[in-house]
């Protein structure tokens, strides 16, 4: 018996050591990977200087999730904190004090927005551009005209703060940063009509890859907290979250209270991006996500 013990205390040692050298290549590599430079070769969007432009501009900045990282008045805000070991802030995105756009020239908007990628080349650790890699070209002349024209605002700088195998699963590249999700080669989605129609609703379908995936398949959101629950499976399957809408007027009350047909909550969920789209919007991307073919959950 007592060899068995010996035998077992050893293998339980090797698994340890072997688990804290796992651990110190993982954070090695983290940072390595957060220091990288990513070459990105980007043209800037020439700034709109119209009333209709700026509209459009708050819509978008209200929409499609600005709000939910930056504040509505762009001085950032904390969006994920679990008083521990994990707490997310978006910077201050005014020419306020502590503010990150100062500096930004019209190219660095680009990269920021589009590639997910800061003005010295590295890349952001959090920043939806997935969502807003397929932006056309006004659309993202309009947010970022937007953008430039709020009021200075007081703030700070981005907080980034990972539990410990987050950073280490990250420098594994089972978490990825902004700019590792993109294809940085995909050229801006060309305009489409406005409308309830297919093409405009895969154009404002874009807003949900970042946690629907690039297929709209669901599953796990990747490097979201534990506790968070998968995200829906998008395609008109019988098990889908699109099961419950079969017709539009049931998508555009779920987008504007949150809350399922049968009245609980959905989480998780940028709602207070999501009430603010207007109904042309939902209802071209609710004919859009009924329309694409049935698949399984991702």
């Amino acid at each position: 018996m007592g060899k068995w013990l010996k035998r077992g205390a050893i293998a339980a040692a090797v698994l340890v050591i072997l688990a804290a050298g796992a651990v110190f290549a993982g954070l090695q590599l983290a940072d390595r990977r957060m220091a990288r430079q990513v070459a990105v070769q980007v043209q800037p969007v020439a700034l709109p200087g119209d009333a209709d432009a700026l509209v459009r501009g708050k819509y978008l900045f209200a929409s499609r999730g600005c709000v939910d990282c930056h504040g509505a008045t762009g001085a950032g805000r904390v969006f994920v904190d679990n008083g521990r070991d994990l707490r997310i802030k978006g910077p201050n995105i005014t020419t306020g004090s502590g503010g990150v756009v100062a500096s930004y020239r019209p190219e660095d908007w680009v990269r920021a927005i589009r590639h997910g990628v800061a003005p010295g080349g590295r890349p952001l650790m959090i920043m939806p551009s997935e969502d807003y890699n397929r932006f056309t070209d006004a659309d993202l002349a309009a947010l970022v005209g937007y953008v430039k024209s709020l009021p200075p605002a007081q703030g700070t700088a981005a907080e980034v703060r990972l539990p410990l195998p987050a950073r280490v699963l990250y420098g594994f590249g089972a978490i990825q940063d902004a700019a590792a999700k993109i294809d940085h080669s995909v050229p801006p989605a060309r305009p489409v009509a406005e409308g309830v129609n297919l093409q405009h609703g895969a154009y404002v379908a874009n807003m949900c890859l970042g946690c629907h995936g690039e297929q709209l398949l669901g599953g796990r959101i990747p490097g979201s907290p534990p506790d968070w629950p998968a995200a829906a499976n998008l395609r008109p399957v019988a098990d889908s979250g699109m099961a419950r809408y079969a017709q539009p007027e049931a998508f555009l009350r779920m987008f504007k209270t949150g809350l399922r047909p049968d009245g609980s909550k959905i989480q998780v969920m940028p709602f207070e991006s999501l009430r603010e789209m207007n109904e042309t919007d939902v209802r071209a991307l609710h004919l859009y996500l009924r329309s694409l073919p049935a698949r399984p959950q991702g």
